[in-house]
């Protein structure tokens, strides 16, 4: 199977260096955006005023004006006095105002006293809510309409002679 060789007293043949390749410049890593985290309002703060911005909030203290965020969570500890205005609002503790979102979730720890105009709402069992919920649409797309067919009072209809 194996064989074994003689040691030979040739000098090992010199063994060149592969040749370097073409300067590349230096690969930056890949730049990621870093991860949007939600800001959060704990339970010793209160605010009376608006609150806007584009990302994601957590209250769990206290707003007692507008909110519209991009995501709002409310906190079991959290309580809202105006109207909220988000893509989506999960609510485990209070709104008393107006919801306008896409998508709206009230835990069962929940309260809310004001109209929520939403695409998508669900209710988990124990939640209190008091108020309308209005289902916006989104607007149909505009359909072709077939050419208008003439009107019957513009077709000339001869009528008998009264005789």
């Amino acid at each position: 199977m194996f064989s074994k060789q003689a040691k030979s007293s040739k000098t090992p043949a010199r063994i060149e260096p592969l040749p370097t390749p073409m300067a590349m410049p230096p690969v930056e890593p890949a730049r990621r955006a870093p991860p949007k985290v939600a800001s959060l309002l704990s339970a010793d703060l209160t605010i009376e005023g608006g609150v806007t911005g584009e990302g994601e909030l957590q209250i769990d203290g206290v707003v007692k004006g507008d909110v519209r965020v991009g995501r709002l969570t409310v906190g079991e500890t959290g309580h809202i006095e105006g109207s909220v205005y988000a893509e989506a609002v999960e609510v485990r503790g209070r709104v008393v105002g107006a919801i306008t979102s896409k998508q709206v979730r009230l835990h069962g720890t929940s309260y809310v006293d004001g109209d929520i105009t939403h695409e998508q709402l669900a209710m988990e069992t124990g939640a209190f809510f008091q108020g309308r919920s209005l289902k916006f649409q989104r607007p149909a797309p505009p359909v072709a309409q077939p050419a208008p067919a003439p009107h019957p009072e513009t077709l000339a209809i001869a009528k008998p002679a009264a005789g």
